[in-house]
């Protein structure tokens, strides 16, 4: 039986009723099962964390087959470089390692180019979270040969690096905005250090505070997560053994406290030393005036022939380092040692060997550690605690001392020890170590580079208030669509009218914000004649406009926030450079910053500040550009 047309249309009606009356109940039910972009950013960090799982075993196993060739078989290096027969050995097999691994890096670069920076520390800090896919396929390789060669470096700079642009390429793919794929590439620094070292909760403490400079929740919990997913994910290949082995260690006497402040002292005034002796072996290599590939050789060589002597320096130094916690060498072997891996670390490092020195400082920290330890059994000091208490404490130190993160530095040694005794000890001797350490050389091994480039990367603020500690990077968005400088008016007024701006910028060849167009100083050329098309914007753009730059802090950039007359803040990655990288909404900034302050101020008992609430008001309806 065929239903009644206008019955049926009836019943679609009453349906429709039904619907009008109770839409907002509908809406806010779709709402609650709708995915919040919380839940999205676990989700992207889990996947993320799968990617540093991945990475981590596949350059493991890349090192494997570059050992193959070299060595006809896989382990330690600083192991099989002290069971080769012949002195010779040990002087080539990095020569002509780091020859390889400049020639990688030479071709590679040189065939592919290098638009962006390579640095997912300087995208975070100073860009829009872009890392090129090219730029760090060539570094990893070259890496490759550099670590399976025995240069003194580790293998975790370039896994966090490679995580952290496939997570990047990733965003880019998928045209995510700027804030998403500067919070990509931290899950993927995060992912690749846990990963590395299987240590989970060190991985996002040093995304955090190192490459975001920020521990708020949203941001904060993505990392955990992807740092979790990339640990398990790791294990599920390598096992849960931690690298470093420690013998069970006690330690329980407060009385023993102050040899541990002196340990942390000499740390940090050590950790000074290796960073300015870090940064002058760079200038050497880089005055050479030398190609890259002749650098990485004679870096190579110099570590050679300390290798003829000391194989132990080779490498990452994982075995020689157990064998330190476990007080198996002597005062004077272990003082050759330590000096021998120090020079190896600064040689290579300085060649401009791609690799992190997390662990390189980890060995020069466990040497130090024991020959402190050593030191005072001569001297009839601390009988009851073996030498591996203070190697511990002094790699936890040490690494203090270079990152300039005291608490970093504790979590990663705990982790890779398992020994939660030491953990006074080690606590007090990294924040003494890290004052030390600021007092003698002002920055850490992750700002330097970012100071002689001109990024202002100062993470530390008197200021307090999770909404005031984030940073412009936070909020940053695509940037507004600039403008040529030799657009032509007709470019001009089509971009006008089929966008919400009033403001443009304009930016030359090099994509350097160098002034901006507004749409009421183009009245005055409406009724131009044929003159008209000789019109280009250079002609009427207005000086370059107050810009923020990401790692600015919101509360540093309120003057400006107040004064802009535009919608869209651009934002740059230098103040010298003034690459357009982004834009920030007014609106937004303002009320996320007038929120802060009016909780703050309640609790003060005072009036929010007039000022904030005069500029958001009029902003409040905008809608930020697309």
């Amino acid at each position: 039986m065929q239903e009644d047309p206008k019955h049926g249309g009836a019943k679609w009606s009453r349906i429709q009723s039904v619907l009008r009356r109770h839409w907002e109940k509908a809406l806010a039910i779709r709402g609650k099962f709708s995915l919040s972009e919380e839940a999205l950013h676990l989700i992207l960090a889990g996947v993320v964390g799968v990617i540093g799982g991945l990475v981590n075993m596949l350059f493991y196993l890349c090192i494997d087959y570059v050992q193959k060739i070299v060595f006809g078989r896989t382990g330690e290096v600083s192991e099989m470089g002290e069971q080769l027969e012949h002195w010779w050995q040990r002087l080539l097999i990095p020569t002509f390692g780091g020859l390889a691994a400049g020639l990688v890096l030479h071709w590679g670069l040189r065939f592919f180019g290098r638009k962006r920076s390579p640095s997912f520390l300087e995208v975070v800090v100073a860009g829009d979270g872009r890392l090129p896919f090219r730029s760090a396929l060539v570094n990893g390789t070259s890496s490759l040969m550099s670590i399976g060669t025995g240069a003194s470096i580790g293998r975790e700079g370039a896994i966090t690096q490679l995580t952290a642009m496939l997570a990047s390429k990733w965003g880019q793919l998928a045209k995510w905005q700027p804030y998403r794929l500067r919070l990509l590439v931290a899950c993927g620094a995060a992912s690749g250090l846990a990963a590395a070292y299987n240590a989970p909760v060190a991985g996002a403490v040093f995304a955090a505070q190192i490459v975001l400079g920020n521990f708020s929740m949203n941001l904060f919990a993505p990392l955990v997560f992807a740092s979790v997913v990339a640990a398990m994910v790791s294990r599920t290949f390598f096992g849960i053994d931690p690298w470093l082995r420690i013998p069970p260690l006690e330690f329980s006497s407060p009385l023993e406290l102050p040899w541990f402040i002196l340990l942390g002292a000499g740390c940090g005034a050590m950790g000074a030393i290796f960073l300015k002796m870090i940064r002058r072996m760079e200038e050497f290599f880089s005055g050479l005036n030398m190609p890259i590939y002749v650098r990485l050789m004679l870096g190579g060589l110099l570590v050679g022939l300390i290798a003829i002597q000391f194989p132990q320096v080779w490498g990452n130094g994982y075995s020689v380092t157990n064998r330190i916690l476990s007080s198996q060498f002597g005062l004077e072997l272990l003082a050759g040692v330590f000096l021998a891996k120090l020079l190896a670390t600064l040689f290579t490092v300085g060649s401009g060997a791609v690799g992190g020195v997390f662990t390189p400082t980890l060995f020069i920290g466990a040497a130090m550690g024991a020959i402190f330890n050593l030191v005072l059994h001569e001297f009839g000091y601390v009988p009851d605690l073996p030498s591996g208490t203070f190697a511990l404490v002094a790699m936890g130190s040490i690494l203090a001392a270079t990152t300039r993160s005291p608490l970093l530095a504790m979590i990663m040694a705990f982790e890779i020890s398992l020994n939660y005794s030491l953990m006074p000890a080690l606590m007090l001797a990294s924040v003494v170590s890290t004052l030390v350490a600021r007092r003698l050389h002002p920055e850490s091994i992750y700002t330097e580079p970012l100071r002689l480039k001109g990024l202002a990367a100062d993470r530390d603020t008197p200021a307090t208030g999770q909404s005031i500690e984030q940073t412009v990077g936070d909020l940053m968005r695509a940037p507004v669509p600039p403008l040529k400088e030799n657009a032509t008016l007709q470019e001009i007024g089509s971009r006008f009218l089929t966008s919400p701006n009033n403001f443009l910028p304009v930016v030359d060849d090099q994509h350097r914000l160098t002034g901006v167009v507004a749409l009421q100083d183009l009245k005055e050329h409406l009724h131009a004649g044929s003159e008209l098309g000789a019109v280009i914007a250079y002609d009427v753009m207005r000086p370059p406009p107050p810009s923020l730059t990401p790692n600015q802090r919101l509360l540093e950039a309120l003057p400006i926030l107040l004064a802009s007359e535009q919608r869209n803040i651009p934002v740059v990655n230098t103040f010298t450079e003034r690459r357009i990288v982004g834009s920030v909404v007014r609106a937004e900034a303002l009320g996320i910053l007038s929120e802060a302050i009016a909780v703050s101020s309640a609790s003060l008992g005072s009036p929010e500040p007039h000022a904030v609430k005069e500029a958001q008001a009029p902003l409040s309806a905008q809608t930020p550009a697309k």
